[in-house]
Parts: structure tokens; sequence; C-alpha cells
């Protein structure tokens, strides 16, 4: 009976946690459909052809906005970089993408207090600024021809044919006029659903693991592991082994939060919190789809200067917050387990869910049941 209370009480804190982050979900993956309804990918592609600071800007700025799971990230990234987006600038729009976005946000806001989403905006500009001096200094032209050459060869790793896909509206109207029309509401509903059919494993396979984490491993081995109770050194430790544990989990995207907040009450530190959140671009899985689109040499690369950039984020985070106090307290984080209640997060999942549900309704309308066989797809 205890092993089955334990599965009960595990699976209780995944559902409690899915009911309290579902609307936040919802809401950031219609607004991110609706700006890649009315951006065409190969505008994105003619303004990222250098590593100059206004194109990584720029890139910043139209990752954040396509918001994608890592998979299709990456994949997307791999695209960009052979229909000729500069390697860096590519680099920039994959890390925005996935850790800059609103969803991501909101759900860190919900689950753990408002000063980790202001640190998710802090420390994702500071991952790129640090990835782009590294790779100035680093990348050589010939490692570069290598690894195009590697991406031309088309070596098909993970959402190919969701990051092929441009739903975008084929008009040069405005843009409220192509967000309104019939093709603007279809693209919408496209991009909405592919987005979450891409997603929705990892989503749940980090549940599940917070969920099993938060109700079968004791905080002993989490304070442990993260030095808790000796403040200096479990903020040193804490950016350098974030990154790690996040390699080792296999999680990635928003999916990774959940676990966060398992680690954030265990004790690790909150610079160190944020760097894990941040790797969800180095899990084993990515790490191999790096070296099938760019080969060894490049994929070394990534993993040394995304780690760096993240520890480093991390630090600046965790100095930037001490100093001004704004600390968050670690007491104030919990993992959901209410369950479903009569409370502002019912209500606002009804209106997401009523929304969901009318876009499907188009997506199946307008074919596109056809195009989830398509996810996998063929690289472009």
């Amino acid at each position: 009976m205890r092993a089955v209370d334990s599965v009960l009480h595990a699976l209780s804190l995944t559902g409690s946690m899915a009911w309290a982050i579902l609307w936040a979900l919802i809401f950031g993956f219609a607004l991110s459909s609706v700006v890649q309804a009315v951006i065409r990918r190969d505008t994105i592609t003619s303004l990222l052809g250098d590593d100059h600071p206004r194109t990584l800007a720029v890139a910043t700025g139209l990752g954040a906005a396509s918001s994608s799971c890592s998979y299709a990230a990456v994949a997307l990234a791999r695209s960009l970089f052979r229909k000729g987006a500069n390697f860096t600038a590519a680099m920039a729009f994959e890390i925005a993408s996935t850790n800059l976005v609103i969803e991501l946000g909101v759900i860190l806001a919900l689950l753990m207090g408002w000063q980790f989403t202001a640190a998710e905006f802090i420390g994702g500009p500071v991952i790129i600024v640090t990835v782009a001096v590294i790779f100035r200094i680093t990348l050589r032209q010939k490692v570069i021809q290598h690894a195009r050459e590697q991406a031309d060869r088309g070596l098909a790793g993970s959402m190919e044919g969701h990051a092929a896909m441009d739903m975008s509206v084929r008009s040069d109207a405005g843009f409220w006029r192509r967000l309104l029309s019939a093709d603007g509401a279809t693209a919408v509903s496209h991009v909405f659903v592919m987005e979450w059919a891409a997603i929705y494993r990892d989503l749940l396979i980090g549940l599940l693991i917070a969920g099993a984490v938060g109700a079968w491993v004791p905080d002993t081995f989490w304070q442990g592991l993260f030095l808790d109770g000796h403040p200096v050194l479990s903020a040193v430790w804490g950016p350098i082994i974030g990154p790690v544990v996040a390699i080792l989990t296999f999680v990635c995207s928003v999916g990774n939060v959940p676990l966060a907040v398992v680690l954030w009450t265990g004790g690790m530190s909150f610079g160190g919190v944020i760097a894990f959140i941040f790797a969800d671009l180095l899990i084993l899985p990515i790490l191999n789809i790096y070296r099938k689109y760019y080969g060894w040499a490049m994929m070394w690369r990534i993993l040394g200067a995304f780690y760096v950039a993240m520890v480093v984020a991390g630090y600046v985070v965790e100095l930037l917050f001490g100093l001004t106090g704004l600390t968050p307290d670690r007491s104030a984080a919990h993992l959901p387990d209410e369950g479903i209640q009569w409370n502002y997060t019912t209500w606002l999942n009804i209106l997401a869910l009523a929304l969901a549900a009318l876009l499907v309704w188009r997506f199946v309308r307008t074919g596109g049941v056809k195009m989830l066989t398509m996810m996998g797809g063929a690289p472009q």
C-alpha cells in the first residue's frame, strides 16, 4: 500500500502542476502563433547575415517571438544557417526561442516567483552576448565552413518537418489585415497545434519527473548535493552543477521548470537554478543532434560556449539579485498539490481551453491533421 500511495502522490503532484500552468502555456503559444503567422521565415534569414551587435539583437527579438520547443529551435537554427544566416546569429535565435519566451516567464512567475521571470530576461541576453564573444574569439572560418558543409548534408535530427514548415500568411497586406483574414486564422491555428505537438512529450516527461522526484527524493539529498547551509560555496557551486543536472535529466524547453522548482526548494542556489533552466539546449539528445548537424568540432565548441555562458549568467543573476536584496525567498516556491479548485486558475484554464478548442477546430477543418504526419519530415 505504501508503494501505491507513493505513486499516487507523485501523480497527484504531476496533475496539480499541469493544471497550474495550463493557461499560461495555451495563451503563451497562442501569442507566439500570432507572431509566427505574420512573419515569414525568409524574412528572418535575410536579417541574420552577420554577427554584429544589432543583428544579434534582432535575432534575439525574433527568436523570443518565435517560441519553439528545444528540438524544433535547434532544427530551425540549422535551417537558417543553411539558407545563409550567420552561425552566431542563428545560435542567438535558437537560444532566445526557447529561453526568452513569454510562456516560460509566466510559468516561472506562477511556480517560483517574479524574480525568476526577471532573472530569465536578464540572464538570457547575458548568455547570448557571452556566446557571441566566445565564438568571435574561438571560431575560425575553417571550422564554420566545415560546419556548413556538414549542415548541407542534411542529416536528420528531430522535429525536422516542424522546423521546415513556414506557415506564415503569404500576403503583402498589413499586419492586422493578414492576421484577421481567413488565412491568418488558419495560420495561427496551424502554428498553435504544431507547437503543442512538438512540446507535449517533453512537457509530460518533465512533469512526471518533477512529480516523482518531489514525492520520492528526500530534501537531504539535494541539500547535500547543492551544499545548502554554506551560502558562499552554494552560490559558487550552483551555476556550475546546474547545467550538468540539466544535461543528465533529458528534459528540455518549459518541461524543465517543474523540476527547477524541486531543485530550488531542495537547496540549489538562485543562480544555479537559472543556469539549470537555461541548459535545456545542452541535454544529451540535443548534443547528439549538434554532432549530426555540424560535426564533432562544432559540437564541442557549442557545448563549451553554451556551458560557460550559462555559468556566467548564473553568477550575474546571483550577484545582481544578491546585491539588490531581491533574491527570492525559497519558502515562497512550492510544488502545486491542491488539485482543481474554483479559483482564478480554474477560470483562466476554462478560457484557455475554450481558445485551444477553437484553434484545434480550425486546424482540423483546414487540413491540418495531414501536417502532423510530417512532423519528423525531411531536413530543409
